[in-house]
């Protein structure tokens, strides 16, 4: 099969906007307001990735701005403590940063991001230097695929494969991302393979499978 299988290059923000290690508490907070962001990857030489400062690292000088803490409190939260007295990205960021390659599929992307609770993610190369930036946004761009393109992959990589014999009796059609498969094929065990596999074509939001086996009801 040769379904088209998207991958987080080509669906990242290629224009990436960092900060230096150096950088300072005003320079980050003024980058994420201009550049309407909620967190910076930090970088070194060449563009390697070294950390993320993010709007909750930022946070944390506003939310120890008066309060007292007692001992207990502060060795609970030591890390969230050295954060808020501080002012420069290399002490305010997150790292290791969370990273993922420009090879990886958006399941993988989208896995990521949930199981570390980020809203994006660097991507960059095997020397580690940054190539772009996936948020959770631009792993949905696959949904604005149109209903014709589905379609016609839907046809080329499942019901031709799958039904060699019976294809011109499957009807395919793509409403709003919802792919229906009418007709009658040969092979009552091969419907809810195809089923599978035409919810697996990126962009599809949903299957209706009303395929039937032939000679059959």
């Amino acid at each position: 099969m040769t379904a088209q299988s998207f991958t987080v290059a080509d669906v990242m923000t290629k224009k990436v906007v960092a900060v230096q290690p150096g950088a300072e508490f005003k320079e980050i907070v003024a980058a994420m307001e201009r550049w309407k962001v909620t967190a910076l990857p930090v970088v070194e030489g060449e563009g390697r990735v070294v950390g993320v400062v993010s709007e909750a690292d930022l946070l944390l000088k506003e939310e120890f701005h008066d309060h007292l803490l007692g001992l207990v409190e502060q060795m609970r939260r030591l890390d969230a403590t050295a954060k808020a007295g501080s002012r420069r990205a290399e002490d305010l960021m997150t790292s290791p940063a969370v990273t993922v390659a420009p090879e990886a599929s958006l399941p993988q992307a989208a896995r990521l991001m949930a199981s570390h609770h980020v809203k994006r993610l660097p991507v960059v190369g095997t020397s580690g230097t940054i190539q772009g930036i996936v948020s959770r946004s631009d792993l949905l761009k696959v949904f604005l695929r149109p209903d014709e393109d589905l379609a016609a992959e839907v046809r080329r990589d499942v019901v031709e494969h799958l039904f060699p014999l019976s294809r011109r009796q499957v009807d395919v059609r793509v409403d709003a991302g919802v792919v229906t498969l009418s007709g009658e094929v040969r092979d009552r065990a091969l419907i809810p393979l195809a089923a599978r596999l035409a919810r697996a074509v990126e962009g599809v939001v949903d299957v209706r499978c009303e395929l039937t086996a032939q000679g059959r009801t």
